[in-house]
């Protein structure tokens, strides 16, 4: 049988050798690019190259990336590293205006760091794979005894037999009512300090609905003597919902089951930063020459304004208002009549300009005032809203966070008219598993999604 030894004490180390490594590789990428050779060795840019170093070494331990869980998903660890890739971002380019912005090339910061965040995303991608792989050869494992049998201790068992990636090395049951164990019982709880003492135990999961308070607190006090890690399962556990909170009101601890990741203040401003650099850089890059163009085809195909404002409601619904470019001939109806099929109010520039979302792109306004989000559960005018609000279970959970330019439903199909109430219960269900499960790396995967779903087209937008 493979050892158990605990490799794990060198990951910190391999994490930040290896992560140094990408970021190096990036810029001699850059290096290469703009100056034909992939080190350079001009007294400025060497500097750059450390401050880069120091800078990810700083966020690399404020972000805890050394500490990984052996529970964590690919996805949520994915979404660690581009979290504290949007913090480091955000710390270069502050330090960047700071400084002479015009003393280093743009284009070798941003080769820069697309190579950095391809290659930092890749090794991270196979690391994760690989010592899943050696898991379940029986490498780097952690023995384990649940206190208590029932449907949760079985449940609990069952998982780590079909996840062996975890590697968790499951021993076996301790109970005080031996007749009802039917596999791997050890012991009642008298004789589970003792196993534990003579046996290499790492973990002890105690089943509530089996113990009581006063044991509880004994085992807790003995894991903590003999550096054994102790869990506890509860039928909380069963909720469906993976962002339970624990709140504490004075001395007593609360369990928060309406929790969603942006209630998290940081998670808040890691959103809020990608926001302003993105809604930054497009309103530099593409509005400067974008609107003067398809201002002037509006005005020359109907008289009125450029931009078409609309409320909306957004986050705790408060209302908004939201910006497009217009691609109606001006009429009264706009505020209470949703688009259809051959509507005679658009104009044919403005049915190119829905067709392609481009009418969608002055809301990039709203998200650097702060009124949206890049990505987001789309904002609906307030009639639908009061029309459908009552028809569908927990409608209102979408407006729990900024509404976005694009969202998970768009990304899946659902754009354009809402002609039947399927339509819109659907986009609402994906909604609403948006903000149950926002995670940066879910924004990144919705906005390619979004960009490959315009690029086919769709025949519902309209």
């Amino acid at each position: 049988m493979p050892s158990t030894h605990r490799y794990s004490n060198f990951f910190p180390l391999i994490f930040v050798i290896a992560d140094l490594f990408c970021l190096n590789l990036g810029v001699s990428f850059a290096n290469f690019d703009r100056f034909g050779s992939p080190i350079y060795t001009n007294e400025s840019y060497l500097t750059l190259q450390i401050a880069l170093n120091a800078i990810w070494l700083s966020v690399f331990f404020v972000s805890r990336l050394h500490e990984i869980s052996r529970e964590e998903r690919l996805i949520d660890h994915l979404n660690k590293v581009l979290t504290a890739l949007v913090i480091n971002l955000s710390v270069v380019f502050a330090l960047w205006f700071i400084a002479k912005p015009f003393y280093y090339s743009r284009q070798h910061l941003f080769v820069s760091y697309l190579g950095f965040t391809l290659l930092l995303l890749f090794w991270r991608t196979v690391w994760h794979y690989f010592i899943r792989y050696s898991r379940t050869k029986g490498y780097n494992l952690r023995n384990v005894v649940i206190v208590g049998y029932g449907e949760l201790g079985v449940e609990l068992e069952k998982y780590f037999k079909i996840n062996p990636g975890i590697g968790y090395k499951f021993l076996g049951y301790f109970d005080d009512r031996k007749e009802e164990v039917e596999r791997k019982y050890l012991g009642n709880l008298n004789q589970l300090k003792e196993y534990s003492l003579q046996n290499p135990v790492d973990v002890i999961f105690c089943c509530l609905p089996r113990m009581v308070e006063g044991e509880i607190k004994e085992l807790i006090d003995f894991a903590e003597n003999n550096l054994i890690k102790i869990k506890i399962i509860s039928q909380f556990s069963k909720l469906g919902n993976r962002n339970l909170s624990i709140q504490r009101y004075g001395g007593l601890p609360v369990i928060n089951v309406s929790a969603i990741p942006l209630d998290s203040q940081a998670n808040q401003i890691i959103k809020r930063v990608f926001d302003v650099i993105f809604s930054t850089l497009v309103m530099i890059f593409i509005f400067s020459w974008l609107i003067p163009i398809i201002g002037f085809l509006i005005k020359l195909e109907s008289p009125g304004p450029i931009f078409f404002k609309q409320n909306r409601n957004g986050r705790d619904n408060h209302p908004f208002l939201c910006w497009k470019f217009r691609t109606m001939v001006v009429n009264k109806e706009s505020d209470s009549k949703q688009a259809t099929k051959n509507d005679p109010r658009i104009t044919k520039i403005g049915a190119i300009l829905r067709k392609t979302s481009i009418d969608e792109l002055p809301q990039f306004i709203n998200v650097f005032l702060g009124d949206m989000s890049v990505v987001g559960p789309r904002p609906h005018p307030i009639k639908l809203n009061q029309e459908f609000q009552p028809q569908i279970d927990r409608f209102i959970q979408r407006h729990a966070v900024k509404p976005g330019i694009t969202g998970l439903a768009q990304a899946k199909g659902f754009r354009g008219e809402t002609a039947v109430f399927s339509d819109m219960s659907g986009r609402v269900r994906l909604d609403r598993f948006y903000v149950k499960n926002w995670s940066l790396i879910l924004d990144f995967k919705i906005i390619v999604l979004t960009i490959i779903s315009i690029v086919r087209g769709s025949e519902n937008a309209y």
